[in-house]
């Protein structure tokens, strides 16, 4: 993904707090240079096969989880109600209210990625599970070692 249209196309939620990398610190900005290529999508990888991953976040009121690329066809569900704060690689900045059971899908072109994190900003546990579809249209990131 060359250009901010891809995301454009994406389903971000949430209400638009800032642009223009407004308020990112350089440890922010940081970070994402070298989590620019983390596949680690989630807190947890709870299941893996030939055709899917299962990731966990779980966040505590105030925790994040640091950036990471998702290259992989995917869907998340929020297990339960929350507020997040993600910011995005276009230096877009989102609060996102979820529901529980709320589902999320997202598709991927060759060489489209989404590269964000997510902070739990409400004032109780945030959940979610992620799958990721292996036979994307990209290959899957490599996975740190256990």
């Amino acid at each position: 993904m060359t250009t901010n249209s891809f995301l454009s196309d994406l389903p971000l939620a949430g209400n638009l707090v800032g642009d223009n990398f407004e308020g990112w610190s350089d440890d922010l900005r940081a970070e994402f240079g070298a989590h620019a290529h983390d596949g680690e999508v989630g807190s947890k990888l709870l299941s893996e096969n030939d055709r899917v991953r299962v990731w966990e976040i779980r966040l505590a009121p105030g925790e994040r989880w640091h950036a990471h690329r998702h290259v992989l066809d995917y869907f998340w569900t929020a297990v339960n109600a929350g507020t997040s704060r993600q910011h995005t690689f276009d230096g877009t900045t989102r609060d996102v209210s979820y529901s529980a059971g709320e589902t999320r899908h997202f598709h991927f072109g060759a060489g489209e990625y989404l590269l964000h994190d997510i902070e739990n900003v409400g004032s109780s546990e945030l959940v979610f599970t992620t799958v990721e579809h292996l036979d994307s249209a990209n290959d899957p990131l490599p996975l740190a070692a256990s």
